[in-house]
C-alpha cells in the first residue's frame, strides 16, 4: 500500500509553469535587450563562450529537484503491516453535476462551487463511513472510488470543474448506475446523493433509481438552483465575458427541475432537498442519512507505514550538486561537441 501522508503539498507544483514562463520571458527579454547593440548573430560571436542551452539544463535540474523536494515534504509511504479492524459506518457516493448550467450564480458563488464547498464539509464530519465520488455531464466517470481516505476525497473534490467530464449534458441515469455499481460486494447500508440542477436528458433516469433500490441503496437529491433560474456565464480563463446564447441570440436560461428531483427521492425511499443562498441541503439530508442504521464490517488495512521521503530527497539533492558542475559558459569539450548549444540554429 503506498500513500502520502500529507497531500496538501501537492499544491506547491503550480510554482513549476510559473518558474518556467518567467524563464522564457527572462531568456526573450536578455535577446531583445542585447539586439538594441547590433545583429544577434554578430553579438553571439562577441560571446562564444555563453549557452543559453547549458542555461536551460540548468533551469530543468533546479526544478526537477524542487518538484522531488515537494513530493518529499508530501512523505511518501509504503504500509507495512496488514491487519483487521472494525469500524461502523455506511457506505457513500456523492453524485455531483459539473455541467455547465452548474456555473449559474443564483446560488453564490457558483452552483458547482457551493456544492464543492458543501461536500468537504460533509467529509469533515464522517466517522467510519466510506464516500466515493462520481462527475457527470452528458456522461459520468467516476471521480474517487470508494474510500475512508477522507484527505483524499476532499482533494479531489477541490479539484472538480467544469471542464473534467467533455461531453456536455446531465446524464443522470448514468450516474446513478454508475454509483449504484461502485459499492461492489460490500455489506454496508447504501446510500446516493445526487446533486444538481436536475435538466435531465436522458429518459430513463427513473429506472435506474427503481434499479438501484432493489440493491438496497437509498436515493437522495439536492436541487441546486432557484426556480426562476439564471444565466450561465461564459468566462474567457478567470474572466466572465457575458452569458451563453442559443441560436436566436437569446440568453439560455437554466432552470431547476425539482419535479424529476422529487420523484428521484420518491422512488429511492429517500429525501428531497433544494438549496438556497443559506444552505445547501446537504445537512438535512446527511442528519437523515445517520438514522440508516450503521453496519459494523471487518476489514482488512495497513497499519504500520514506513516513510519513503528520503529516497525522493536524496535524488533532489544529486540533482543540485549536479547543477553545481554544469556552468554557463561553454568549456574546451563543450565548444567541441556542442551539446547545449541550442542557440546554434
Amino acid at each position: 500500500m503506498f500513500r502520502f501522508a500529507h497531500i496538501y503539498y501537492f499544491y506547491l507544483l503550480s510554482v513549476i509553469p510559473v518558474f518556467a514562463g518567467l524563464l522564457i520571458l527572462f531568456i526573450l527579454w536578455k535577446k531583445r535587450t542585447l539586439s538594441r547593440y547590433g545583429e544577434w548573430n554578430v553579438i553571439r560571436q562577441l560571446m562564444p563562450d555563453y549557452s543559453v542551452g547549458k542555461s536551460v539544463i540548468k533551469f530543468i535540474l533546479i526544478m526537477g529537484s524542487l518538484i522531488l523536494l515537494i513530493i518529499a515534504m508530501a512523505e511518501p509511504q509504503t504500509g507495512s503491516r496488514l491487519e483487521k479492524v472494525k469500524r461502523k459506518g455506511i457506505d457513500l457516493m456523492i453524485c455531483l453535476d459539473v455541467s455547465n448550467s452548474m456555473m449559474a450564480q443564483d446560488i453564490k458563488p457558483n452552483r458547482l462551487e457551493r456544492a464543492k464547498q458543501s461536500i468537504v464539509r460533509l467529509v469533515d464530519n464522517l466517522e467510519g463511513d466510506r464516500i466515493g465520488i462520481i462527475v457527470f455531464a452528458g456522461k459520468a466517470y467516476t471521480q474517487l472510488p470508494i474510500t475512508t481516505d477522507y484527505a483524499a476525497a476532499k482533494m479531489f473534490t477541490s479539484s472538480i470543474n467544469t471542464g473534467i467530464v467533455p461531453t456536455q449534458g446531465t446524464a443522470i441515469a448514468e450516474a446513478l448506475e454508475v454509483a449504484a455499481n461502485s459499492f461492489g460486494e460490500s455489506k454496508h447500508n447504501k446510500a446516493i446523493v445526487v446533486i444538481t440542477d436536475g435538466e435531465d436528458h436522458e429518459g430513463n433516469v427513473l429506472e435506474q433509481a427503481d434499479a438501484a433500490l432493489k440493491k438496497n441503496i437509498t436515493l437522495y437529491t439536492i436541487g441546486m438552483g432557484l426556480p426562476e433560474g439564471a444565466p450561465i456565464p461564459v468566462y474567457n480563463g478567470d474572466i466572465q465575458t457575458g452569458y451563453r446564447k442559443d441560436q436566436e441570440g437569446q440568453t439560455i436560461m437554466t432552470k431547476l427541475d425539482e419535479t424529476l428531483l422529487q420523484r428521484i427521492a420518491s422512488v429511492g425511499k429517500g429525501m428531497y432537498v433544494r438549496a438556497t443562498n443559506s444552505e445547501t441541503g446537504l445537512t438535512k439530508i446527511f442528519d437523515d442519512i445517520g438514522k440508516i442504521e450503521k453496519s459494523e464490517i471487518e476489514e482488512k488495512q495497513f497499519s504500520d507505514y514506513e516513510d519513503r521521503f528520503q529516497y525522493f530527497l536524496a535524488i533532489a539533492l544529486f540533482l543540485l550538486i549536479l547543477d553545481l558542475f554544469i556552468f554557463e559558459r561553454k568549456t574546451m569539450w563543450m565548444k567541441r561537441f556542442k551539446p547545449f548549444d541550442f542557440d546554434s540554429k
